[in-house]
């Protein structure tokens, strides 16, 4: 270990504005809005507030596939309004309101009176799933199976953006410990994956659902090599059967529809900021 650190923690921590790299200006310990800000309102039954992070990902594959299932005629059509963090828009009024832990994305559904609201990327999953009865298990043991690999994927994450993104990617410095920490942790998450797709076409056997698409906006982004560019630095080709699962997810059209939308970075003809109709991905 080579990095050294004289920092002695305070007896009681104190908010420092100034620190915590390039995302300080939008990172704090309190919650509630900053500014009043109402969301804008299309004309379909759903309503998202997003971005193409892999969290918001999550979402707009599983809308795409609905629509690809010609749900749209009995409520799945959307329109996905663009949140852009970078700039506060989580902390506006109307974004709180549909989602008090200010983080994307955010689902409200119109459909029904009064509308319900949605956070959580999960949340939104199995809500949406159950909605059009679709993408989730009905069968006791293979439901179960599903909705442990979608909160194996929520529990896990935070080690995979929140810890190494964070420290590989984005922190002001390169602490040795903290990588090594994380990727550590990572790669371990890649074996409990490769071990697991040797023996199945997908998650949870042979069908796709709802934990395969929560699962790919993350590590298959990350074997793909779409995230924090650090496909050399773990190996990700070593994970051969999550490679395989990966790319067979990636080729579906919805997916491929749905990782466009709320995108703002990238080629021109891959970015989306927002979607109100089918023909706009065209």
């Amino acid at each position: 270990m080579s990095d050294k650190s004289s920092y002695t923690p305070p007896k009681v921590w104190k908010w420092d504005s100034e620190s915590g790299g390039r995302f300080a200006n939008i990172n704090r310990p309190i919650s509630g809005p900053t500014h009043e800000k109402e969301l804008p309102v299309g004309d379909h039954p759903l309503q998202l507030y997003s971005l193409a992070s892999p969290n918001g990902v999550k979402v707009t594959i599983l809308l795409e596939e609905l629509l690809a299932l010609a749900l749209g005629r009995i409520g799945a059509e959307y329109d996905a309004w663009l949140i852009n963090i970078m700039e506060g828009d989580q902390f506006g009024s109307g974004f709180v309101g549909v989602n008090p832990n200010s983080k994307i994305p955010a689902l409200l559904d119109r459909s029904v009176s009064p509308p319900v609201r949605v956070f959580e990327s999960g949340a939104i999953l199995i809500y949406l799933a159950e909605k059009f009865d679709v993408f989730l298990p009905t069968e006791p043991a293979a439901r179960a199976e599903c909705m442990s690999w979608l909160f194996w994927q929520m529990g896990s994450a935070p080690y995979l953006g929140g810890g190494f993104g964070h420290f590989y990617a984005y922190a002001p410095e390169k602490i040795e410990y903290c990588i090594d920490r994380f990727a550590m942790e990572v790669k371990r998450q890649l074996d409990v994956l490769d071990r697991n797709l040797a023996e199945r076409t997908f998650l949870c056997g042979d069908e796709y659902n709802i934990a395969d698409m929560a699962v790919y906006a993350w590590y298959g982004n990350l074997v793909l090599g779409d995230v924090y560019e650090a496909q050399e630095f773990l190996d990700v080709t070593s994970y051969t059967h999550v490679v395989r699962w990966a790319t067979e997810i990636e080729a579906r059209p919805a997916v491929q529809r749905g990782r466009r939308v709320n995108r703002t970075w990238g080629p021109e003809d891959e970015q989306l900021p927002e979607r109100h109709h089918a023909s706009d991905l065209d």
